[in-house]
């Protein structure tokens, strides 16, 4: 066994579209890390030793931290009864910023403590320990979880069981991330999503996902980009962000090809096939922010992260 590990959870782009609680991906540059080491004589239990770049927010207490669930479901699944595991979480996400800063925290710590252990298990087995650390906070879902984890597009089709099924992202397709000076809760923001919805509106959502799909399988970007339409979910949370549909069309104007809401919001993002308009479209959502809603917000361009969580260094 290793005795001191530091591992990386990267930060995710849930409800891809009309993806809700189905679609996720893992982008790059943006993520939380987590230390981890053994504390001998111990009883298979998570410590929570310190926590950096929460401004004090999150909790110590490992059964009220997604770090600390994520680790204490991994060490069960792995079997570790005899040793406690010592955690301390660097946050690089922003709390309520829809960027999946708790399954990051939740991906890096229970890779950590797979990484601890030398264990051989799959990446996949890791999954319902980082279920349970989000029902902890948001609720049982997997789009945020599954991508930090396994990398590329994560697309869920079944919760009963659990099947997740992996596309990885095109090399051409760059993503713009906007995020307002706001912060939403997950909670607040699937309260506002309704529980019935029309026939017209199931098959909008489900006709744009299937093409998504077969799009990002084809690795036809602008395809892609058009799929991301939802008719369900985005229009119920819109009034939750300061000049959405304002920022929204000015991102199509800037030629973006596609953009919606990442995972609860408050950011936006939108998809291109060239850097330079990825630039070009995060500047227009940044002065539509300031123009329309009086509101700094903070820009992002970047690209899928493919490879998920991982290991930073071992001693």
């Amino acid at each position: 066994m290793r005795k001191h590990v530091e591992t990386w959870g990267p930060a995710t782009v849930a409800n891809w579209g009309p993806g809700y609680d189905l679609m996720g991906a893992a982008v790059s540059g943006m993520g939380d890390r987590v230390t981890a080491r053994w504390e001998p004589n111990g009883t298979g239990q998570i410590q929570i030793e310190a926590i950096t770049g929460d401004q004090g927010k999150l909790p110590l207490d490992p059964e009220k931290n997604t770090a600390g669930v994520a680790a204490q479901e991994a060490l069960r699944i792995i079997g570790v009864t005899d040793k406690d595991v010592v955690l301390t979480l660097h946050k690089g996400l922003p709390m309520g910023s829809g960027l999946g800063s708790s399954s990051a925290s939740a991906t890096a710590a229970a890779w950590a403590v797979h990484q601890l252990c030398e264990s051989d298990l799959p990446r996949e087995a890791l999954l319902p320990a980082l279920l349970k650390a989000e029902a902890a906070v948001s609720g049982w879902h997997a789009d945020n979880v599954a991508p930090a984890l396994l990398g590329g597009f994560a697309f869920i089709p079944s919760y009963e069981p659990l099947e997740v099924l992996q596309v990885p992202g095109p090399n051409e397709l760059w993503i713009t991330l906007v995020k307002p000076d706001i912060s939403i809760s997950t909670r607040d923001a699937r309260q506002v999503v309704p529980t019935e919805i029309s026939l017209k509106q199931h098959t909008h959502n489900a006709g744009h996902l299937g093409g998504m799909l077969i799009s990002l399988c084809r690795g036809d970007v602008p395809r892609m980009g058009r799929a991301i339409n939802d008719s369900i979910v985005e229009p119920a949370r819109a009034s939750l962000i300061p000049a959405f549909y304002e920022v929204k069309a000015a991102a199509l104007e800037a030629g973006a090809l596609g953009c919606s809401i990442s995972g609860a919001g408050p950011t936006l993002f939108a998809v291109s096939n060239d850097e330079n308009k990825a630039h070009a479209i995060a500047d227009a959502m940044v002065e539509t922010f300031r123009t329309q809603a009086q509101m700094d917000s903070t820009p992002t361009v970047t690209v899928i992260d493919n490879e998920g969580a991982r290991l930073l260094q071992s001693s």
